[in-house]
């Protein structure tokens, strides 16, 4: 959860925004923060100061969801005190449940991702008329005019992350064409837009300007970026050149990677060939069984994946790779499951996202399949996958121990009063390898959005400590 503030001005109309989901939504909320603030709203962290509250929502899984509703169950209680206040949820959930979010009355504006460009209308408009709206795309499949509009909000809102000093995402591509039978994506976010290379590399050239160092190149599968200019297509090899020709940005990151074969040379290429770009592949498998692959509409088998990652690590020196898996998908034998951990074990990921299934309204797999595994088996199943992860992770971590990584340091660490150099007015902080290793160490906070030389002395699956 992202919680993004200023400080409150008298007399101004203060705005509470949280953010739930994956980096799109962060990217979003940026953009709409920067929107906001030129409309003349001042943010608030304390959301009884607030006049209005923006929750950006994920549907990709029930949990995210679920935060979200517990979340407008409190904000009922605040209401009952305060009913002049206006609640907005705007997002993925927004487009999937459209007018039905009005249903409990706690909700004054619903905004889907689409809409994003019209959000300080329509607070302004429930502020001042109090009414209700609902902003989503009715055939959300169409490409619309709406493109145009998001294209022109990005390039003028586009924001430094104040969150993060020196770093920023840039968005390539929107939508998703690939319907995995599990995922809403494509059915709250639409088809794939790829985004002009001009547009992409001038809007890199300006975040350099604001002293962004790493600029991580964001799509639902972003590897399938494609953008035919006259007789020339451009893939995402080609957005990895221009932004590496681009003065002051030092290092270049791309998620998510979908398994396919198109273009896939080409961009392995470009990581070998590039200086700036990581050395960093986030490329979901979501199982290792060809019979799971084929029920979750992934056009691949086990084998194909794993010799995309053999040619990965043959290609790109020090390569390093994340994944991603749904354990308890319908179907799902223990059998299966081995197949899965089998695959885990021969790519030996840097790290991996372990998610238990589970059903999403409108998806292939909600009409066609029935949830047949268990919730304790699905949970059983979850930890016996992240247990063998986390040996895999600690045992690449060891790698590291006596020596020397660069960093891009993110600021002070979730515990920065444990510093050890305190009486140096130092704090601990965290930074990042360009393979995204998470390194804590102990600096002084100016260090947020430089590079820094850490020796590391200790490591645990999923940290360096230097």
């Amino acid at each position: 959860m992202q919680i993004l503030y200023i400080h409150k001005l008298m007399g101004s109309v203060t705005v509470h925004i949280k953010s739930f989901g994956c980096q799109m939504n962060k990217l979003d909320t940026a953009l709409v923060t920067a929107a906001l603030k030129e409309a003349g709203f001042v943010l608030t962290d304390k959301v009884k100061e607030a006049d209005a509250v923006l929750i950006n929502t994920c549907s990709v899984r029930e949990h995210a969801e679920q935060r979200v509703f517990s979340h407008l169950g409190h904000l009922k209680h605040v209401k009952e005190e305060k009913p002049e206040m206006v609640v907005g949820v705007i997002g993925c959930m927004a487009q999937r449940l459209g007018k039905g979010l009005l249903d409990d009355g706690v909700v004054d504006v619903v905004c889907g991702p689409a809409q994003i460009p019209q959000i300080a209308k329509l607070v302004k408009e429930a502020l001042g008329e109090r009414k209700k709206t609902v902003a989503v795309t009715e055939k959300i499949r169409q490409e619309s005019a709406q493109s145009t509009a998001l294209e022109e909000f990005e390039s003028v809102y586009d924001r430094a992350d104040k969150a993060i000093a020196g770093q920023a995402y840039v968005r390539v591509m929107r939508g998703c064409n690939k319907f995995c039978s599990y995922c809403v994506v494509p059915y709250v976010r639409g088809p794939e837009v790829s985004r002009a290379p001009g547009a992409v590399t001038e809007q890199i050239q300006r975040l350099a300007g604001q002293g962004v160092k790493l600029v991580t190149l964001l799509g639902q599968a972003v590897n399938c970026y494609e953008y035919k200019a006259g007789e020339k297509t451009y893939c995402l090899a080609d957005l990895l050149e221009k932004a590496s020709e681009v003065e002051g940005i030092e290092w270049i990151r791309f998620v998510t990677s979908y398994p396919q074969v198109r273009f896939y040379d080409e961009i392995l290429g470009a990581m070998a060939g590039l200086k700036k770009v990581c050395n960093y592949l986030h490329m979901p498998a979501q199982s290792g069984s060809d019979k799971i692959l084929a029920a979750m509409n992934r056009k691949y088998t086990a084998a194909e994946y794993l010799a995309m990652i053999e040619k990965a690590a043959q290609v790109v020196a020090g390569i390093e790779v994340a994944g991603d898996f749904i354990v308890g998908f319908p179907g799902e034998t223990e059998e299966d499951f081995a197949a899965t951990v089998e695959v885990v074990r021969r790519v030996r990921y840097k790290n991996c996202f372990v998610f238990k299934y589970s059903q999403r309204p409108g998806t292939t797999a909600e009409k066609r399949l029935q949830d047949v595994v268990p919730q304790d088996v699905k949970r059983e199943r979850n930890i016996r996958l992240l247990a063998e992860q986390e040996k895999i992770s600690g045992e690449l971590a060891e790698r590291f121990l006596g020596q020397k990584v660069r960093v891009l340091v993110e600021g002070p660490s979730k515990k920065a009063d444990v510093s050890t150099c305190k009486e140096k007015g130092y704090k601990q902080l965290v930074g990042r390898t360009a393979e995204d290793w998470i390194v804590v160490f102990d600096g002084p906070e100016r260090m947020a959005g430089e590079f820094a030389e850490v020796e590391i002395e200790r490591t645990s699956p999923l940290t360096l400590f230097g």
